[in-house]
């Protein structure tokens, strides 16, 4: 019997080496772990989907198997984005969902993401999985059951009965050769736009680029085809389709905080007062403009599970993250749907007398870096961060609901704990160039010396 790695268990979801990681009785214990948390929790009929990565078909059997023999019935929807996986859960009012995904990782990876009712797991959740797996707390077995189902057609006529496009938009849409293409490029098609594919087979090796739409290396394909062919603007999906990446006709690309203000302001005038949520990395900027419109910024942890009990909790209208993750609750279900957050844009764009690019020039201006990764240890990271946090609590606000968050009179500097890398995430924003490398040079030192007296 396979030893069990406990580091594959991380905050958001289950991931891990497919060879070294995911065996085929660690697949078992897990799918058994996750067999009895529906039991317990009084849930009898469970979702599964899965990617395209090579090892994708033989976890799904396994899992099928394992959670049948528990006396679940199982609806197998086959390969799909891990939206339509949340979708079936949510339209179906089924007890919860597995999809075997490992997102943008490389192919020789895979894991799990799940829901437990409409609450995705998270946290403690995840970690409750392993204590199951270990030590074996599995339910009686009884006789469940395995059916098919085609949730697509579903979905697809659910959208299209809800967006409409006003003018033809043509768009490139890259997929990465992940799951994406098996829903956006039949639903932007149905819509009306002019779609132009880019890398929308499914091939979980992922021979084009790394599915990924927030590396900038990723987009330099998606740029040069929407400016080859004079398209309006271009989507990217990550690997399992719940991160968009958008860049206007000039090839600029378009951050999750920024896609965020553009839906605020227009979906803010028809629902003043409503609560709309990012987290620790966006620009001020976002929370600024959502005040400016109307609406009450909240921010929140870094995490798409945690930011969906976070709209569980307080009914928020719109959610977001830089990485993004997009997450409607205004004519949808409140989950991080790559596709369909880029089917309300191409509806917006159909509406604006304004281009992408033009919309982008009303943003106000800051000067800001991408996230900065530094190398840490997993002892070390929270440690690091607090000391962070007590430093600067002296002289000047630090938020720190996750990581520290130290605002100056002209801009913002972040120092927090990555949940899924032995590392650091720094970003910095101000008003001004001079200000940003003001900021660093006040905040990089410090991180330095607390970085070397831990031991990091």
């Amino acid at each position: 019997m396979n030893k069990i790695n406990e580091a594959i268990f991380r905050e958001y979801d289950i991931r891990g080496i497919v060879e070294e990681d995911l065996q085929d009785d660690v697949v078992e214990r897990i799918a058994s772990a996750f067999a009895a948390v529906f039991v317990r929790e009084g849930k009898r009929k469970v979702v599964v989907g899965m990617d395209g990565r090579p090892s994708s078909p033989h976890i799904k059997n396994i899992v099928n198997r394992t959670l049948a023999k528990y006396g679940l019935d199982v609806i197998d929807i086959g390969l799909v984005p891990s939206p339509v996986m949340y979708y079936a859960v949510f339209r179906q009012e089924l007890g919860g969902g597995l999809v075997i995904t490992a997102s943008h990782n490389p192919a020789e990876y895979n894991g799990f993401k799940a829901l437990v009712g409409h609450e995705a797991m998270a946290g403690d959740q995840v970690k409750e999985i392993y204590r199951l797996a270990e030590s074996g707390e599995f339910p009686p077995e009884k006789n469940g059951s395995v059916t098919e189902m085609n949730i697509i057609g579903d979905y697809l006529d659910y959208i299209c009965n809800d967006i409409h496009l006003d003018k033809k938009i043509k768009v490139v849409i890259d997929c990465g050769n992940g799951t994406g293409g098996i829903t956006a490029v039949p639903l932007y098609n149905r819509l009306g736009a002019e779609v132009v594919e880019l890398f929308c087979e499914v091939d979980g090796n992922f021979p084009n680029h790394h599915p990924d739409p927030t590396k900038i290396e990723n987009l330099k394909q998606l740029i040069a085809r929407v400016k080859e062919t004079n398209a309006d603007l271009g989507i990217g999906f990550d690997g399992d389709a719940d991160r968009i990446g958008v860049v206007d006709q000039n090839g600029t690309i378009l951050w999750g905080d920024q896609f965020l203000v553009i839906f605020a302001r227009d979906i803010l005038p028809n629902a003043p007062g409503r609560t709309i949520i990012s987290e620790v990395k966006a620009s001020e900027v976002l929370y600024d403009e959502i005040k400016k419109y109307g609406g009450i910024p909240l921010m929140w942890k870094t995490g798409h599970s945690l930011i969906k009990k976070k709209i569980v909790e307080t009914n928020a209208i719109l959610a977001g993250e830089v990485s993004g993750h997009i997450f409607f609750n205004d004519r949808w279900f409140g989950f991080d749907d790559a596709v369909y957050s880029g089917a309300r844009l191409l509806e917006l764009l159909s509406k604006s007398p304004k281009t992408l690019a033009e919309i982008i020039e009303t943003l106000p201006k800051v000067f800001n870096t991408p996230e900065i990764r530094v190398d840490t240890t997993e002892a070390a990271k929270f440690e690091i961060v607090e000391q962070i946090v007590a430093h600067f609590k002296k002289n000047y606000e630090v938020i720190d609901i996750d990581g520290a968050r130290i605002k100056f009179p002209y801009g913002w500097a972040l120092v927090r704990a990555s949940n899924t890398q032995p590392s650091l995430v720094v970003r910095y924003e101000a008003d001004t160039q001079e200000h940003l490398d003001e900021i660093q040079g006040i905040v990089e030192p410090i991180l330095k010396n607390i970085k070397t007296r831990v031991g990091g």
